[in-house]
């Protein structure tokens, strides 16, 4: 399976943000996304979940469903935890679960009930989300990628908030995602410590003018 992304433009009220990217991650490898503030980074990860949408180029996974969208055989993980605060933990994991997963009732409790403990979240099960430290939701979460199986996992900044031993379980749950044969593509500030992870500067890539982008589609 690959993730191939194409000659990708993105503009946003007639600025253009990026143009003329391309790269390719393979099944088992994961791709760190860096460069300054306003480079595009968040812009070039929901383009590839399929939130926002490209000008030019063309996104899409080989070897995955051919008839699935890229964001449909996606997690997304964003700047928003993506957490009801007024649900408990445990009934945050089971909703993610059954809305994320076809497996039937008794499979994707099991698989929230996993995902909780993979994260440290087993004794907060009866918390309200919204009760929960920064940390603690940022962990609540990242869960969501345990509560059903997709192979690309699009990140940004999945370390935000979290203290130094759930950066290793971040850590670990990628190392085992990267050798059951997915895909990671990250946004992060900071250094992650995924030492097999590649590293590309966004910034590096100039965009053209909005004309020149919007002449090139046309």
């Amino acid at each position: 399976m690959r993730l191939s992304v194409e000659n990708l433009a993105v503009a946003r009220g007639m600025r253009t943000i990026f143009n003329g990217v391309t790269f390719s991650v393979q099944s088992g490898e994961a791709l760190v996304l860096v460069g300054p503030n306003g480079v595009g980074k968040t812009t070039l990860l929901r383009t590839l979940a399929g939130f926002l949408p490209a000008v030019a180029g063309r996104v899409r996974v080989e070897g995955g469903e051919a008839s699935a969208s890229v964001g449909e055989q996606s997690h997304y993980v964003g700047h928003l935890n993506g957490v009801k605060h007024a649900l408990n933990v445990a009934e945050n994991l089971y909703f993610s679960a059954k809305f994320l997963s076809d497996a039937p009732e008794s499979e994707y409790v099991k698989q929230a009930e996993a995902a909780g403990d993979a994260l440290g979240l087993t004794e907060l099960a009866d918390v309200t989300a919204g009760y929960l430290s920064a940390g603690q939701k940022r962990r609540l979460g990242l869960a969501r990628l345990l509560c059903a199986k997709r192979p690309v996992w699009l990140l940004d900044e999945p370390a935000v908030s979290l203290d130094t031993d759930s950066q290793a379980i971040l850590a670990r749950m990628v190392a085992k995602h990267l050798d059951e044969g997915g895909i990671v593509v990250s946004v992060t500030h900071t250094p992650l410590g995924w030492t097999t992870a590649t590293t590309m500067n966004l910034g590096e890539h100039v965009a053209a003018t909005p004309a020149e982008i919007y002449t090139e589609v046309l």
